[in-house]
């Protein structure tokens, strides 16, 4: 070798240096460099460069041999496969032994330990000289060693990770993306350890990685190490927080999951030539609580904005980044250990969607964390071990406790993949994005649950849930380019009551939200009755109250479990849909429908008709809910002025009468939320008679009005549409109906109101969408799987009423 300088400490490196030190590096360099000013901190260390890796392959003659192993060697025979490429490490690891670079490493070592200070701890990681780009990341395909400590061990693990660039995945990564393995070189980084094995790590992306949508920053943790997080060992606790509201100074996590952190990875005891590290399962009581608090996600949320936003001016465009954080459990510090651009879904077609909907029902083997947002039907394979890889065949459904990087030439023939461990930011889930197949990860139990040779269906199109259904159940597929639809001047807005699908129906090309359903937030992600949590003394059913005292541990109320809850449901819709508007209608279950949550059944009375009993308005001042609707209240407050997400509305459901709708308007008033303070509209859906026969009335007292054709419907035909023996009757397009709904909009229009409806009757009937177009209405709201009808039919009726004007 020559004795050339092979050393580089971070703080001399910048992003223009990749090709002497690897993507990994480089970055690390740019960090510390353009960023430690904005409080981004990065671990000391330093760079063996990629002079090094080809001087050492150089001086050895390895060339001539290196290519009679890798010239078109077939990846598909993976035995041979594995027999080249462990011949190909063995001489980079011999050519790397050499005395000069062994010097130059041991010198930097002792430099490194001086700059720290007593005892040192290093992780030894590769980096490539195509990796971390734009289009590949190169993740996992190299290796990296935790826990190194002493000069002849740091020699080592250099040694070892100069010779990973010949690993099984590497060489098919290569293959596979358009790499030559002689154009690549591989330098390693050495950086002093986070001790994060007392405290915690993980990964955050700064956009959603299922649906690309770019507004969040997506952060996941667990305790220890964070190799647990990336090799999918355990199920992290994930956050989100709405980056332009973040941006304006609110400082509130958006939306939060709790995993169940099953493992720490910690040191083993000795960090000699053996193993260097170990998993220790994790106690309950931090299993159940997450492993970083909310200070520290808004603290990590301002260190990935601010390296995404440096990254992306450098660029010129917009630069979504995949980072890697630690938290030093000793001191309590955050750092930056990885910074490189997202691959996957930064880098989906603008303005196209591909949808997929399951057209069909059928047992539910196993539920997880859905990835990939499509569907699959495959024959599942349960995989133990890496023996049992050799029976796999492409297009089955791979089923594991969990996946290895070195599984990945069999994971992208797989039609969709399932494990029992891991999050969205797991190997299994980065390789089923980059292969765009379907994934399951966490179910828990699928390896138990799941045979091999059975035919099953994995459905990611369901929201944040992915389901493992038994059978082939039918499914459907569809590509959308949003360039080819109108623009009508009418709004089309959609309606949503789950925030799981909000991301994803953000993408739409809709005006905001026109009805979000606020009881179906509370069924599905709180699941207990709002008087429960008001005043739990009350419940009186043991189960009940054991049930409630499960969900709120760790909340210094139960009420504080309901706000949080709530208004990270509402948040989501709404900072999905920022800033258009998102109107969110206060709840609406009828008493048989409240009596069946959690505690529920000892605060509802018994009505004999629930659809014209004790719902909607005239329960917000009621003694009997008045404590429940408190906390509606608290939760849409900490939205608009928590958040930041003023976008919201506020709508008031089944209002019969004018003094019922002042009550409405003083309840919410007592509770923080003054119609028009702070900008806040109050609309009232317009769904009784009687909101239509006083429409200049109620025009007085609310900002709007959104008409409920379903409730109108058979409230004016006097028809129960869900009775089998009179539903043939529920027509909207009675006359008798049309003239409320012209009254309606015509009524709104001479008050200066807007005026929306929020059914489905405009998407199914062209007349109606066309008699509502001709009155002037302001907006349709329609389900999301609607949306691009409606835009098209509104668009006609637009252009039939211009046309019909003399």
């Amino acid at each position: 070798m020559t004795s050339s300088n092979y050393i580089r400490w971070f703080e001399d490196l910048s992003g223009a240096d990749v090709a002497i030190v690897g993507g990994k590096t480089a970055s690390l360099g740019e960090l510390c460099s353009a960023l430690s000013g904005q409080g981004v901190k990065v671990p000391p260390g330093f760079a063996v460069t990629a002079e090094a890796y080809r001087d050492a392959l150089t001086a050895a003659g390895a060339s001539a041999p290196l290519h009679r192993l890798l010239d078109g060697l077939d990846v598909s025979d993976v035995d041979l496969l594995s027999e080249r490429a462990a011949e190909a490490r063995r001489i980079v690891y011999t050519a790397t032994g050499g005395e000069e670079l062994r010097r130059q490493i041991v010198a930097a070592y002792r430099e490194l330990k001086k700059r720290c200070g007593g005892s040192l701890s290093v992780a030894v990681r590769s980096s490539a000289t195509a990796e971390d780009l734009p289009t590949a990341s190169f993740a996992g395909q190299h290796e990296s060693y935790l826990n190194v400590s002493g000069e002849a061990a740091a020699v080592e693990a250099c040694r070892q990770c100069f010779a990973s660039i010949f690993t099984d995945r590497a060489i098919t990564y290569r293959l596979d993306n358009g790499f030559d393995h002689f154009k690549v070189a591989l330098s390693v980084a050495v950086i002093k350890m986070v001790r994060s094995d007392v405290g915690s790590s993980g990964v955050i992306f700064t956009l959603d990685t299922e649906t690309g949508f770019r507004d969040v920053v997506f952060v996941t943790g667990g305790y220890g190490l964070g190799e647990n997080i990336v090799q999918g060992s355990i199920d992290p606790d994930e956050f989100y927080v709405h980056k332009p509201t973040f941006k304006k100074g609110f400082r509130t996590v958006l939306a939060r999951r709790m995993g169940a952190k099953q493992l720490r990875m910690i040191y083993a005891e000795s960090a000699g030539a053996g193993a260097r590290t170990r998993n220790k399962p994790t106690s309950k009581a931090e299993r159940e609580r997450f492993c970083i608090s909310d200070e520290d996600v808004l603290a990590l949320t301002g260190y990935a904005i601010a390296i995404e936003d440096h990254y992306s001016l450098k660029a010129g465009r917009p630069m979504p980044m995949d980072i890697e954080w630690a938290k030093d459990g000793k001191t309590g510090e955050l750092y930056i250990v990885q910074a490189r651009p997202e691959t996957v879904a930064s880098r989906r077609a603008a303005n196209i969607l591909q949808t997929y909907a399951i057209k069909g029902s059928g047992p539910v083997i196993v539920t997880g964390r859905a990835v990939g947002e499509k569907i699959a039907t495959g024959i599942a394979r349960v995989v133990s071990s890496v023996e049992d890889l050799d029976a796999f065949r492409p297009g089955e459904i791979l089923v594991a406790e969990t996946t290895r990087p070195d599984w990945q030439t069999v994971m992208k023939t797989a039609a969709a993949i399932i494990t029992n461990r891991g999050g969205r930011t797991c190997h299994a889930a980065i390789v089923a994005r980059e292969a765009g197949v379907p994934a399951v990860v966490g179910t828990g139990d699928a390896t138990l649950k799941l045979k091999t040779g059975a035919t099953v269906t994995v459905s990611c199109a369901e929201g944040d849930v992915g389901r493992v259904y038994a059978g082939a159940i039918p499914f459907e597929a569809s590509v959308i380019d949003f360039k080819d639809l109108p623009t009508p001047k009418t709004e089309v807005m959609v309606n949503l009551g789950d925030p799981d699908l909000a991301f994803r129906a953000a993408e739409l090309p809709s005006a905001g939200v026109g009805l979000a359903r606020m009881e179906f937030i509370i069924q599905q992600h709180i699941g207990i009755h709002p008087m429960a949590l008001a005043e739990p003394a009350k419940v009186v059913s043991a189960k009940a109250r054991a049930a409630i005292a499960r969900a709120v541990r760790g909340y210094p109320r139960p009420a504080d479990f309901f706000i949080e809850r709530l208004s990270e449901g509402v948040g989501t819709i709404a900072a999905a849909f920022y800033p258009r508007p998102v109107i969110v209608r206060l709840s609406d279950f009828k008493t048989n429908e409240y009596a069946g949550l959690i505690g529920g059944a000892g605060f509802e009375p018994k009505e004999d008709n629930p659809m014209l009993g004790f719902r909607g308005a005239s329960r917000y001042d009621h003694p009997a809910y008045a404590a429940g609707f408190a906390l509606e209240c608290a939760a849409l407050r900490r939205v608009r002025e928590g958040m930041g997400l003023t976008n919201l509305k506020v709508m008031a459901p089944f209002v019969r009468r004018e003094e019922e709708a002042r009550r409405v308007l003083a309840a919410l008033e007592r509770n923080g939320l003054k119609r028009g303070e702070n900008g806040l509209e109050v609309f009232v859906m317009c769904e009784i008679p009687n909101n239509v026969i006083r429409i200049d009335a109620f025009a007085e007292l609310f900002d709007g009005f959104s008409i409920g054709s379903n409730d109108l419907t058979q409230l004016t035909l006097g028809v129960d549409r869900d009775s089998e023996i009179v539903a043939f009757d529920f027509d909207e397009r009675d006359p008798g109906m049309l003239e409320m709904l012209r009254l309606a909009v015509t009524g709104a229009k001479r008050n200066g109101r807007h005026v929306g409806i929020c059914g489905e009757a405009p998407a199914n009937y062209p007349e109606i969408a066309a008699a509502l177009v001709g009155w002037g209405i302001d907006s349709i709201s329609v389900n999301p799987s609607s949306l691009i009808g409606a835009l098209k039919v509104v668009a006609d009726a637009e252009r039939a009423a211009a046309a019909a004007r003399p």
